[in-house]
C-alpha cells in the first residue's frame, strides 16, 4: 500500500511542478493545507476519493490519469 501512495505522491508532485506551482500555490488553489500537500507528495497520506477528486480537478486531469501506470 505504501508503495502505491509513494508513486501517487510522486505523480502528483510531477504534475504540480509541470504547472510551475510551489506546494503553497498548489495548496491555495486546491483548498488544502501546504503541509498536507507535502505529506501527500511524500506518500505519507492515504487519500480519500474526495481528496483525489480535488487534486485531479486542480491539476486539470482525472483520477484515472493520476493512477495510470501505478502498480
Amino acid at each position: 500500500m505504501q508503495q502505491i501512495q509513494r508513486q501517487l505522491g510522486e505523480r502528483i508532485r510531477k504534475m504540480r511542478t509541470r504547472k510551475g506551482w510551489s506546494q503553497e500555490e498548489f495548496a491555495a488553489i486546491s483548498g488544502l493545507h501546504r503541509t498536507y500537500i507535502g505529506a501527500v507528495e511524500r506518500g505519507e497520506k492515504n487519500l480519500t476519493i474526495s481528496t483525489l477528486h480535488t487534486l485531479a480537478k486542480t491539476l486539470d486531469t482525472t483520477i484515472a490519469q493520476l493512477f495510470r501506470g501505478i502498480a
